[in-house]
């Protein structure tokens, strides 16, 4: 007697709900729809192939279990994988037996908008930039948040807090090495991770493709079966409802599927224009760090790096004069190392301060001119209303004690002085009192974030009176 192929799924579904949470029986197996049973084999139909593979990766014991109890040990599982309403594809797979029958699917391949041949895993090139790892991108005050979520999510991609990671930053600042630096990483880990990274214009075009092509399905099912998706730039999903609308709905499968998202912006979730409600919430489900100017001491190491990278050597006094005047780019610090080795190599000149200036000027419309001690201790105290003085008193005064940690803060990240230098310039108090005070500014810059708007407003200020 031919038994009726809802019945058997249903005595299965009794036994598999024994056996896994009443979230993830809702979410995974209440979609599965029986289509037919014959001669041991039970066809089930569920939504796509990225829920097919779901199932495969995480419930072949449960069904294994439920199939065996009820059809016998020859019993055989077939998925039919609805990829829109006109077509249905089928894939065999063993659940009883775990001997799945070949080639059912080669004929019906999910098409991959990378245009790379089939959907095997391995085919799918990560699209990432070999250079950008995390043993060349620098760690400062200025990213380390961002660096450490990062690390942690390498080494447990979506088993962390921080999904999405959303790192936004000003231009230039690296935003994109560390978010290619992440994948990279998960890539060198887990072997069998499927890491992706697309800008958003090229995801833009990928949808409109989809959608001329009739492909919107196919698109969405390829970006299923990503483990690590790294979109760069989202803030140019603005006024494309129609894109956001796509990536709204990949990113809840990807979420929902404990799948990492890493995101890039020139602006916090919350600063972003004419971008769905929906997805500036989501954006905000995770973490989001910014990238901020790197420091004098951040600059140096970066600078170096570089050096090393183009085997390139340069005097002391170069480096430090270029790491000084070049303050909010790491790409232009990038950038003159280049022009400084073109200029020599091409006009025969010998790298020194003098050309250093000359292709300085190149990159900022005027070169700045120098900022001392005594700048930074007049600003802060004209921001405070404190006589100068009272900063070389010996006073414990919570408001002196906190004027004077802020201006050996700055004097250390914007003067070229050494912290035993700077230290003298404050009633001649020794170097550990300038490290002291430069750790207690950037402790309360990550506890409170008032105090972190007042040194990042008189940042500005010393920025601005740098420009002669």
């Amino acid at each position: 007697m031919i038994k009726d192929p809802d019945i058997v799924w249903n005595n299965c579904l009794s036994i598999i709900k024994k056996d896994v949470n009443p979230q993830s029986y809702k979410t995974w197996f209440e979609p599965i729809k029986a289509v037919k049973f014959k001669e041991n084999i039970l066809t089930i139909q569920v939504p796509n192939k990225f829920f097919y593979e779901w199932l495969e990766e995480h419930y072949v014991k449960e069904l294994k279990k439920a199939i065996t109890a009820e059809i016998g040990s020859n019993a055989r599982l077939e998925y039919q994988i609805l990829v829109d309403n006109h077509r249905k594809i089928g894939r065999n797979a063993a659940t009883a037996d775990q001997s799945p029958s070949p080639g059912a699917f080669e004929s019906n391949r999910i098409k991959n908008p990378f245009v790379i041949p089939g959907i095997k895993k391995l085919n799918i090139d990560p699209q990432l930039n070999v250079d950008y790892t995390f043993d060349t991108f620098i760690e400062g005050e200025c990213n380390k948040l961002a660096r450490s979520a990062g690390k942690a999510i390498a080494a447990k991609p979506g088993g962390t807090a921080f999904n999405p990671l959303f790192i936004y930053g000003d231009v230039g600042l690296g935003k994109t090495h560390l978010a290619q630096a992440i994948g990279s990483s998960v890539i060198t880990q887990f072997k069998d991770k499927q890491v992706l990274y697309v800008t958003s214009e090229r995801f833009t075009n990928q949808v409109i493709q989809a959608i001329k092509n009739n492909g919107v399905n196919d698109f969405m099912n390829f970006y299923h079966m990503i483990d690590v998706l790294i979109v760069d730039d989202i803030q140019f999903l603005a006024n494309r409802p129609k894109t956001q609308e796509i990536f709204f709905n990949i990113f809840n499968q990807l979420h929902q599927s404990g799948k990492q998202l890493i995101l890039t912006s020139d602006r916090p979730p919350k600063d972003l224009k004419d971008v769905d409600d929906r997805l500036i919430s989501r954006f905000k489900w995770g973490l989001s760090a910014d990238l901020t100017t790197p420091d004098y001491d951040t600059r140096l190491a970066i600078f170096d790096r570089k050096m090393v990278f183009e085997g390139v050597e340069l005097p002391n006094d170069v480096i430090e004069y270029v790491c000084y005047h070049i303050r909010n780019n790491v790409r232009e610090l990038e950038g003159v190392l280049v022009s400084l080795v073109a200029q020599s190599t091409l006009n025969k000149r010998e790298i020194d301060i003098n050309l250093a200036k000359e292709v300085i000027a190149q990159f900022i419309s005027q070169v700045s001119k120098e900022i001392t001690v005594d700048n930074i201790k007049q600003l802060v105290a004209d921001y405070f209303n404190l006589p100068v003085e009272k900063l070389h008193s010996k006073t414990r005064k919570r408001a002196i004690v906190l004027a004077r940690q802020l201006s050996m803060y700055l004097a250390k990240n914007f003067t070229n002085s050494s912290l035993k230098a700077i230290g003298s310039e404050f009633g001649n108090r020794d170097h550990s009192t300038v490290i002291y005070s430069v750790k207690a500014v950037q402790d309360m810059m990550d506890t409170d974030l008032v105090f972190k708007d007042t040194v990042a407003d008189l940042e500005k200020q010393v920025q601005l009176n740098l420009v002669s």
